[in-house]
């Protein structure tokens, strides 16, 4: 069973309706109960990083997700915000992250680069793999998914990158770290390439 945590903020409803489109058996969980029943977890998440995190810290499962995610190695997959929330710090706040990841979110900075790069970055954007990510994998075109962004992962160690986009500059919008995945993009906005990012990330862990 998908649970998808239910801490106060995130598209909850459109990433259970793509989740059941690709075969899975999602399921809102917001109780202790519901996350160590969980097969495989989704951390959604939209808004600023510090509301984020306190938001996590208020809900009082910051201790069961870390038994789950570290010491069970259940599969999790971060989204947006959520995606965000699993590194160490991000320039935007103050509040520490939850660290499963060696890497920060920092914000897009474009000085010395030539054109107007607008944030947040919003709009569809090539999503390449990286370290051999075959989460992307299934699609005879180059992927495209929907980002809508002002800040971006910025991973200490390379091999954790699993996916890059380009806006103004190459940045990674995918982290991997054994059971521990995360996209900055929303798959649950991307249609048919988020249906397939969906069903290989299931087929992944079936």
């Amino acid at each position: 069973m998908a649970v998808i945590i239910d801490y106060g903020i995130g598209n909850l409803g459109s990433i259970k309706n793509m989740i059941r489109k690709v075969g899975g058996k999602p399921s809102i969980g917001s109780t202790r109960e519901d996350i160590a029943q969980a097969d495989m977890l989704i951390l959604p998440g939209v808004g600023a990083f510090d509301s984020g995190i306190k938001h996590l810290q208020a809900s009082g499962l910051m201790d069961i997700l870390n038994q789950r995610v570290l010491e069970d190695k259940v599969p999790v997959l971060g989204i947006c915000l959520g995606a965000q929330l699993m590194t160490q710090f991000s320039e935007e706040g103050q509040e520490q992250g939850l660290g499963w990841f060696d890497a920060q979110t920092l914000k897009m900075d474009f000085t010395d680069i030539p054109g107007k790069w607008p944030l947040p970055n919003v709009g569809w954007r090539n999503v390449f793999a990286q370290n051999g990510y075959n989460i992307l994998d299934g699609t005879e075109e180059i992927p495209r998914f929907y980002f809508v962004h002002s800040y971006y992962l910025s991973a200490n160690d390379p091999s954790l990158i699993s996916m890059t986009a380009n806006y103004g500059f190459d940045f990674a919008c995918g982290l991997r770290h054994e059971n521990i995945h995360c996209c900055q993009f929303h798959p649950e906005k991307s249609h048919a390439f988020g249906m397939q990012f969906f069903r290989n990330f299931l087929k992944a862990y079936s």
